[in-house]
């Protein structure tokens, strides 16, 4: 006498709870733009703390951040701090605001229009004081 065995049925295969909503790619931009202005916060915090150990080490980094390579990475913090200063303040007020969760989709767009303006007129000045150092 032999027994079938019960098969498990297959499981349903969900799809994530996020589908790139913009508000998803928001929340991780605005988690990338954490990350790097920590970096950012970290180096700087270290360079400068070599004028105590070492004036003409301190003298050498500077001199090393004078790259055109180091001024495009200037024009990229620029933008991760302006990002995330826009986006924190729409953070802030879906937080705080009654009506924050109801207009979030708008302030979303409403803070990258601001973005992309403001960041344009600073690129194009960056660009061009760095030009003029080349």
């Amino acid at each position: 006498m032999s027994t079938q065995t019960e098969v498990a049925p297959e499981p349903i295969r969900r799809r994530s709870l996020y589908r790139g909503d913009p508000g998803m790619w928001s929340w991780v931009l605005h988690r990338i733009t954490g990350v790097s202005i920590f970096f950012f916060l970290f180096v700087h915090v270290l360079d400068t703390a070599m004028i105590r150990v070492n004036p003409d080490t301190y003298t050498q980094i500077i001199d090393t951040y004078k790259s055109p390579i180091i001024g495009l990475m200037e024009i990229g913090l620029v933008a991760c701090v302006l990002y995330h200063a826009l986006n924190g303040v729409r953070i802030i007020l879906v937080d705080f605001w009654s009506k924050g969760p109801k207009y979030q989709r708008q302030m979303l767009w409403t803070i990258l229009g601001i973005f992309f303006v403001v960041f344009a007129a600073a690129a194009v000045r960056l660009l061009a004081i760095l030009i003029d150092h080349v």
